[in-house]
């Protein structure tokens, strides 16, 4: 008779008891369940106007004096957030402007920055357009692959807009490619460089000439170079928006979706070759060097 050394049986328990079959696997260990979201977890979600109203609604002294305590904290945390927004936009800059924008604005760290960092600058260089005089077939060429150029950089344009709205704590300014460093081959636009306590920490050239370039593609290399802050805490309703966006439909009033809350279940990267201290000596022509 056949054993099937996998049935859960007091015969084969008895051949394993002598060694006559192995042993059963032991079975995996069921995962955790979630951990449950805390008190302060529930509250982030609200804007200080509906913790207000929660707090009116709470069901004893007690609760409402932490929702209080809470809403408190949280309109001196979004006053501090504010007065970091120090930026939002994008801002043209001219090559005169260069070490005044780029290179001397990031050494400035923000006022409670104690470890004085120094701001995050990312500089976006560009292709404005392209000459038409000759006739030649390689003035024709380079002509044909500059105007290809064009909607890289008009595209990598628009996700630069968007971070500098999504990160106002970072300082974003725009140039025209050969306007900043003269001569620059078309083949390096579009160029992004990372500027932070005054040196250069990184040269993004070419971005999106090989292949189409997600926005999240830009930001991770920017969060990874130290150019973006990490938000502190996710902005208010930003939860609210993902459980809209997978269908779950909720209550306009805050005390109902807080009550639902608590019973829900749980390219080419190149790296600058300076030196990152500068003499003093060193003519203005310096914060153009560049790995070209």
């Amino acid at each position: 008779m056949a054993v099937n050394p996998d049935e859960d049986t007091e015969f084969n328990d008895a051949l394993r008891k002598y060694g006559i079959i192995p042993p059963r696997e032991p079975t995996p260990p069921s995962p955790s369940p979630p951990p449950s979201p805390t008190f302060e977890d529930l509250l982030n979600d609200f804007t200080p106007s509906e913790l207000r109203e929660i707090s009116e609604d709470a069901p004893d002294d007690e609760t409402e004096r932490m929702i209080a305590a809470y809403r408190l904290q949280r309109l001196a945390d979004d006053r501090k957030t504010e007065k970091r927004a120090r930026f939002g936009r994008v801002y043209p800059i001219g090559r005169e402007d260069y070490t005044r924008e780029v290179t001397e604005a990031s050494k400035i760290s923000e006022e409670d920055d104690e470890d004085e960092t120094g701001t995050g600058i990312v500089c976006f260089l560009y292709k404005d357009g392209c000459d038409v005089h000759h006739t030649s077939f390689q003035t024709v060429f380079l002509r044909f692959v500059t105007i290809l150029r064009i909607p890289r950089s008009d595209r990598t344009f628009e996700h630069i807009r968007l971070l500098a709205e999504r990160y106002p704590r970072t300082k974003f300014v725009s140039i025209v490619g050969d306007k900043c460093i003269p001569n620059l081959p078309d083949s390096r636009v579009p160029m992004i460089i990372v500027y932070k306590g005054g040196d250069i920490r990184n040269q993004i050239v070419a971005w999106a000439a090989d292949q189409e370039r997600r926005i999240e593609e830009l930001e991770a290399i920017l969060l990874v170079t130290g150019a973006l802050h990490m938000p502190e805490r996710p902005q208010p309703g930003q939860r609210r928006k993902d459980d809209d966006e997978s269908g779950d439909e909720e209550d306009d009033d805050p005390s109902s979706r807080m009550r639902s809350k608590t019973t829900s279940t749980n390219g080419k990267l190149h790296k600058n070759i300076r030196a990152s201290a500068k003499s003093k000596d060193n003519d203005s022509d310096s914060d153009f060097d560049f790995d070209l």
